[in-house]
């Protein structure tokens, strides 16, 4: 069931999604050689309890912290440690924030230095991109996989691959709820988009093959060949006059 959003229920969630993007901006000015994820975790909790909000996933069913932390080949899940970033690293941020009964959601890939690959800078370029254009295409009167489409074909244009085991979703009152938002998909299908939505995309991109391994941590996901992988995604409230990016 599709729980399309009042004007109060937007004004709340676009509160909790501009902690989350407060947060990210915080945390990729900290993003350097040397810190730790554990350290880039602190920082965004404490930022997000100095906003009276509550970090989302810190006990997500069992997840252990506030920030998701992923290196590298890791697509999703990361979890904070005392892994320290090195100079040629990449590093996927994904922030969620709840406050006053809603929730917000977003994520980035940052480098860690100027010496990280041109491979690696190519991924997180073509993976916002794909992210752009989905929102681009979730306008109301599309369909859903319209969304999916744009992440696919842009990307696969590319050589890359797209992440299949983990999608895209409703946001609201609940961190996850329908639709699923996959980032393949045939063009012209699926539900109507209607005014009132409220959409997390997030393009989960991987340079080498899409197939996925979860490590013994019961959480991080990691690309199965070892190829990089890039994570970007924006909460969108959708209208009937245009697409809010709203973190």
């Amino acid at each position: 069931m599709i729980l399309l959003k009042s004007p109060k229920e937007i004004d709340k969630i676009r509160v909790s999604c501009r902690i989350v993007k407060e947060t990210l901006d915080l945390l990729k000015t900290k993003v350097r050689p040397g810190i730790s994820t554990k350290e880039l975790n602190k920082i965004g909790e404490e930022f997000i309890c100095s906003k009276k909000a509550k970090p989302a996933f810190k006990g997500y069913m069992g997840y252990p912290a506030g920030v998701c932390t992923s290196i590298n080949d890791e697509i999703v899940h990361g979890i904070p440690s005392d892994r320290k970033l090195q100079d040629t690293d990449i590093i996927s941020l994904d922030v969620g924030v709840w406050l006053d009964g809603y929730f917000g959601d977003a994520a980035r890939t940052f480098a860690v230095s100027t010496n990280v690959s041109q491979e690696a800078q190519q991924l997180m370029r073509i993976t916002e991109e794909s992210l752009e254009l989905a929102v681009a295409a979730a306008k109301a009167g599309n369909r859903l996989y319209d969304i999916s489409y744009a992440v696919q074909s842009h990307v696969e244009a590319q050589g890359y691959s797209v992440v299949r085991q983990f999608v895209g979703h409703g946001i609201g009152a609940s961190l996850h709820e329908d639709p699923q938002i996959p980032n393949f998909g045939k063009p012209h299908t699926g539900i109507k988009l209607k005014s009132g939505m409220v959409l997390a995309i997030e393009p989960m991109i991987n340079i080498g093959g899409y197939e996925i391994e979860v490590l013994d941590d019961g959480w991080t996901a990691v690309t199965k060949d070892g190829s990089l992988s890039a994570h970007f995604e924006h909460t969108v409230y959708i209208s009937d006059k245009r697409v809010e990016i709203l973190a």
